[in-house]
């Protein structure tokens, strides 16, 4: 009596071709044909069952019947509403499901990046041909397994971001993992992870891709030993060619004076160049003619007999002494009283010296490098240094550049010094913000690289994230970058909009929702970490 558009389409016909006619003749349903409980009135109630039907192509259907008798106001049957559910459309639609997923793991299992899964609980539930090839294991040796057994990191967290993008649907990253192969060898590794979600949006478990760093670190290795000098970093020509002269000053025991200013490293080249001389099994004795008065210098650098003076109650060597066969460092040479520069002279004429309250000379083999951040020419000129005593101290002269003269060596210093300060602290290295790397490079360091170990150092206690931010630097390099050199940010200048009080409020109470945790406020801003602390601070937010 009624056919809708839908049983149309399942059988291909039209009214007029199927009212009136039984059911049984247009479906050609096998139990049909042997009884009809409604035409019989014996129908219960709704009743289902998975029949074949036969449409006018002669196609035939899985289907799901549901049958219900239909009743007149007196209880009495007077029909039947029958509907069909066609289990081909969903045959159809599990096939396509399962040809995605197919070909999704094909594509997977061909990008030349490992791909890992894991489940809730961290076992592993995918894993794909490449991270077969870095770990060595076939895939039915580690799907169930914790993921932990194959990566590990340099502390007992190192899986935290994974835990955490499968806690807050962020996606995390970390640089200083390792997977262990199968044959015990720990290959590094980049590691980026994220959440998996059903057709829900519920985090049903994690992604995780690996990234081997074994040529990297090769080619990091090759390039740190073309720039590198026992801790000495550069690929600056000025400091390429101080490397170059390293090698034949060590060879001599000729004098050498290191001009640079404070910061620079030259206690550190001292060091280098008593290293690698044939000296380096002796002492290398410093001295700093600064830090000591006039009176407790020439004891402390020649020594004293016992009575030499009140309170000596002992012998004691000097310094000198104490370098015999090896080198002796004097630092902030220039500021060595004239009447010690005259004694210092006869110590590089004759190799001996008198202690103080001693009428005997002592010898003594050392090897004398001095250091000074100021103009000895111009001091000799003043009076206040010894012009016969430069000469002997500057047989070989060695001028250590500014940190400002020689940027192209700041990317290879910060990783060398961050590195450095990270395995001393046993905490992971972060990455450094594009904006955070470019107002180092523009600032100018009048503290040389004893400043930027400073300024790192600082970053890396503040930061408690993976990637160190603008704000996570010293205010003041900032308020010293001069407004030509400073990088511009993404966004317009702050101090070029009018301050929004609207947008100040609703900062605020960010802020508050989020304990004033700005990673967490930036997310839910929908704004980058630092596009929020240039927002901070133009509304004054930072303490």
């Amino acid at each position: 009596t009624s056919f809708n558009q839908s049983a149309r389409a399942l059988m291909g016909l039209e009214d007029a071709e199927v009212i009136g006619r039984e059911c049984r003749d247009v479906f050609e349903e096998v139990p049909c044909h042997l009884r009809c409980p409604f035409k019989d009135r014996e129908a219960p109630g709704t009743t289902d069952m998975v029949v074949e039907i036969v449409d006018a192509h002669q196609t035939r259907h899985l289907v799901t019947r549901l049958a219900s008798p239909l009743y007149d106001k007196c209880r009495r049957l007077v029909g039947c509403l029958t509907v069909l559910q066609d289990h081909t459309a969903l045959a159809n639609l599990i096939n396509r499901v399962t040809h995605e997923e197919r070909s999704l793991k094909i594509i997977l299992d061909n990008l030349d990046v490992a791909i890992f899964t894991v489940n809730r609980g961290g076992h592993l539930t995918f894993f794909n041909t490449t991270a077969e090839r870095i770990t060595g294991y076939n895939r039915r040796q580690v799907l169930g397994r914790p993921v932990s057994d194959l990566i590990r990191g340099p502390d007992p967290d190192a899986l935290d971001p994974l835990r955490q993008a499968m806690t807050d649907g962020q996606t995390r990253m970390r640089g200083d993992l390792w997977v262990c192969t199968r044959d015990g060898e720990c290959v590094p590794v980049r590691a980026e992870f994220m959440p998996l979600q059903n057709e829900r949006g519920r985090i049903v478990g994690g992604l995780g891709t690996l990234h081997d760093l074994t040529l990297v670190q090769q080619l990091d290795q090759v390039i740190s030993d073309q720039y590198t000098m026992h801790n000495m970093i550069g690929k600056d020509p000025s400091m390429q060619k101080i490397f170059e002269m390293v090698g034949v000053v060590a060879a001599s025991d000729a004098t050498v004076l290191i001009e640079g200013a404070t910061g620079t490293g030259k206690d550190l080249l001292a060091k280098v160049i008593h290293s690698a001389s044939h000296r380096v099994d002796k002492p290398l004795v410093k001295v700093n003619c600064a830090a000591l008065p006039d009176s407790l210098l020439e004891s402390e650098m020649f020594g004293y007999l016992k009575g030499a003076f009140t309170g000596a109650d002992r012998d004691k060597p000097g310094r000198f002494q104490d370098a015999d066969g090896g080198t002796i460092y004097l630092d902030e040479i220039g500021d060595l009283p004239l009447p010690l520069q005259a004694k210092l002279l006869r110590v590089l004429e004759d190799r001996e010296f008198y202690p103080l309250g001693s009428r005997h000379t002592v010898k003594v083999d050392v090897r004398i490098i001095s250091a000074t951040n100021r103009n000895l020419e111009d001091l000799m000129a003043k009076g206040q240094f010894r012009e016969d005593l430069f000469y002997r101290l500057n047989v070989i002269h060695i001028q250590i550049p500014r940190l400002k003269d020689r940027r192209a060596d700041l990317p290879l210093l910060i990783r060398h010094i961050m590195r450095r300060l990270c395995a001393a602290g046993q905490k992971p290295m972060p990455e450094i913000s594009k904006t955070a790397m470019k107002i180092l490079l523009s600032y100018e360091f009048p503290g040389n690289v004893r400043e930027l170990e400073n300024i790192l150092e600082h970053a890396l206690i503040i930061c408690q994230d993976d990637k160190i931010e603008p704000e996570h630097l010293h205010d003041y390099v900032q308020s010293r970058i001069s407004a030509s050199r400073r990088p511009a940010p993404p966004e317009v200048r702050a101090r070029e909009i009018p301050a929004d009080p609207r947008e100040r409020e609703m900062i605020l109470k960010a802020l508050d929702r989020h304990h004033w945790h700005r990673s967490r406020t930036a997310r839910a801003l929908k704004m980058d970490r630092s596009t929020l602390w240039r927002k901070m601070k133009k509304f004054g937010m930072l303490v």
